[in-house]
């Protein structure tokens, strides 16, 4: 017997099934924003490195390093952020944890990081706060489902 046309099925990805790890968007747009924050990331730390003159500081803030470490840490923490974005399309429990542990070590990485480049600091900053969010409401809403 043919199945009838006019019935949803619960197939994958629809609201009511369980067995796709991506039901939910905010996981999709977690790993997008992380890809995204993991680049421009990546792209700070070449431009410490590569011309560490290129970056204007204030003379009296708290934290003061050197650019080219600042730099060597900002690509490091880029590369590995942009990993863990592309395993989040997995799916996996681990990388959700694994992208609010490192969204938490970039916000912190970008708060350190305002007497250089205070408006783009400030705008990774609040990308991290979502991606944040993003993770910690997807898995909530996944629980909560039987």
């Amino acid at each position: 017997m043919a199945a009838n046309p006019q019935q949803p099925t619960a197939g994958v990805g629809a609201p009511g099934s369980s067995g796709h790890p991506l039901r939910t968007g905010w996981t999709v747009l977690a790993a997008v924003l992380m890809i995204f924050g993991g680049t421009m990331a990546i792209f700070e730390g070449i431009a410490a490195i590569a011309k560490d003159d290129l970056f204007v500081r204030t003379s009296n803030y708290t934290f003061q390093f050197n650019l080219t470490s600042w730099g060597w840490i900002h690509l490091i923490l880029g590369i590995v952020i942009v990993l863990a974005g592309c395993a989040l399309f997995t799916g996996a429990t681990w990388a959700r944890a694994v992208g609010v542990v490192l969204a938490g070590l970039s916000l912190i990485a970008n708060f350190l990081w305002l007497p250089y480049y205070p408006f783009w600091a400030i705008v990774l900053i609040a990308v991290n706060i979502f991606i944040i969010w993003a993770l910690c409401a997807g898995s909530l809403r996944d629980a909560s489902r039987p």
